[in-house]
């Protein structure tokens, strides 16, 4: 697999790259969330994918919106953007 132009990063195996969506700002009565009670967002967009295992292929694709567990993957920095790289079996669904 070639490497991500956009992030740089290639992940390997089954682990997939994914940006996490912007925390909610507002609840839907329109009251203003303060930074100290925003929740961690469990929707994202995957940058990249690895190929998979050797008998498993990754079923998810650049591009794809996922929804993930709360403290699914870990957390990282690419060219001061963040980043969550977690394995396939951590997201839940494909929006």
């Amino acid at each position: 697999m070639a490497k991500n132009s956009s992030v740089g990063i290639t992940p390997l195996h089954d682990r997939v790259v994914v940006k996490a969506a912007a925390a909610e700002e507002k609840t839907a009565g329109g009251i203003i969330i303060p930074d100290t009670a925003k929740e961690k967002p469990q929707r994202g967009v995957v940058i990249a994918a690895g190929p998979g295992k050797k008998d498993e292929p990754v079923m998810v694709k650049e591009g794809d919106t996922v929804l993930y567990g709360k403290y699914a993957g870990t957390e990282i920095q690419i060219g001061g953007a963040d980043y969550l790289i977690m394995r396939e079996s951590d997201i839940l669904a494909i929006v």
